[in-house]
């Protein structure tokens, strides 16, 4: 039987220099061979490679038809990205099985992914996007014996872009009210040097913000990922809050302003834009909590990039800790958190969920984490050496589908 002449049957993927497990992108050159180790001599019909890569959406919604009837709508939908075949064994012309002798075979394959079409690996609760080579062998009257080694892709997001290094900012004002009656207005405005940002790095927040009421006031900010997962021109949404940062209380009638202050990014997937089926972006959310009434908030848009800042990309970090962070990312450090991030539903308040929501309403995330995709291995960082001391700024400053989901 094959299975008692087969000692070993598995595909090695070529690692990078120092051992981490291989990450591509598209148009790079997947290598590797099929390892085949054999108790004794063999007849092989084939062996037969297919490298596979797509996104994958599902999930189910029950929905009432009456009074005593109900039923179950299933979603679903899949994009192919990757599609590669070869053959590294075949049998003679005449249909005569190869002959391998007992011991060690190796098969070595080597083709290029496709140019711009591949997605960031990523995996969801409502969906994925894998990519992996899978190998079968056939043998005379045999069972096929299938292996699989997945891989991570990760497709590159330079934040070095006009777009992701333009300013963003806004404004927002609203009149507070305590028992059908109005109490003063809060407003607050905020600003961040930039949208697009990398793993580790801190965002400096500007803000202002002005309590006319005579109620104390709490301002704070957070950095929210949503995962859209869309299937038959309906989607499904998932938020989490993965970071957090509370201001000082502002007293009845008082101003306070945030020079700078920071919040920073923990080591979260990319953001992925270019899937019709999965998306996945941030925002960073600046909000004023008034006790009695609902918040007030301001969304301003995040890119999360994986090629960092150049040197004099900004003016808002220096070189080194640029660098130093990025390799906390690569490490896949756990930020220091002092104590979870809250449910997202802690900084939406009933009131807007009713007003902005629209079915099927997005998901909410009662534990803060996040299913994190096979990410942020990307080896440009690893062995960038530190800049010159020229290099370093001298004088750098201080720290058609449903409408998306909105909701504070």
């Amino acid at each position: 039987m094959l299975f008692e002449q087969l000692k070993k049957f598995r595909i090695v993927l070529e690692s990078s220099e120092d051992g981490t497990p291989p990450v591509f992108s598209s148009g790079d050159v997947l290598s590797g061979r099929v390892l085949l180790e054999l108790s004794r001599t063999s007849r092989v019909t084939s062996l037969k490679l297919h490298a596979v890569g797509y996104a994958k959406v599902h999930w189910t919604e029950s929905r009432s038809a009456g009074s005593s009837s109900a039923y179950t709508q299933n979603y679903s939908d899949e994009v192919d990205f990757l599609n590669h075949r070869e053959t590294l064994l075949q049998a003679e012309d005449n249909n005569e099985p190869k002959v391998l002798q007992a011991g060690r075979h190796e098969f070595p394959f080597s083709f290029q992914l496709p140019e711009d079409t591949l997605v960031t690996s990523f995996e969801g609760k409502h969906g994925s996007i894998r990519y992996a080579v899978k190998v079968k062998l056939h043998r005379p009257w045999c069972t096929v014996k299938k292996i699989k080694q997945e891989f991570t892709v990760i497709e590159p997001i330079d934040i070095n872009t006009p777009a992701l290094l333009a300013p963003q900012a806004g404004a927002k004002e609203k009149m507070a009210r305590l028992l059908y009656r109005n109490i003063g207005q809060v407003s607050l405005t905020a600003k961040i040097d930039r949208k697009g940002y990398t793993p580790g790095e801190m965002i400096p927040i500007f803000a202002e913000f002005y309590n006319s009421t005579y109620r104390s006031v709490v301002p704070k900010a957070f950095i929210t990922q949503t995962q859209t997962f869309i299937a038959r021109g309906t989607m499904k949404q998932k938020k989490s809050v993965v970071a957090t940062l509370n201001g000082d209380t502002i007293g009845a009638k008082k101003r306070d302003t945030w020079h700078g202050r920071a919040i920073k990014i923990p080591p979260v997937g990319p953001s992925i834009l270019q899937c019709r089926i999965i998306r996945v972006e941030y925002n960073l959310r600046v909000c004023v909590h008034v006790p009695g009434t609902s918040k007030l908030s301001l969304e301003l848009p995040l890119v999360i990039g994986t090629i960092p800042l150049h040197p004099f990309g900004s003016r808002t970090s220096s070189v080194s800790s640029q660098y130093s962070v990025n390799l906390e990312w690569l490490r896949m450090a756990i930020p220091e958190q002092p104590e979870p991030p809250p449910d997202y539903s802690a900084i939406v308040s009933d009131e807007e969920a009713e007003q902005h929501m629209t079915p099927p309403q997005a998901e909410e995330d009662i534990t803060g984490v996040l299913e994190r995709p096979y990410f942020a291995y990307v080896q440009e960082f690893r062995y960038r050496p530190p800049p010159v001391y020229s290099e370093v700024d001298p004088n750098p400053q201080g720290s058609a589908i449903r409408r998306r989901c909105m909701t504070c």
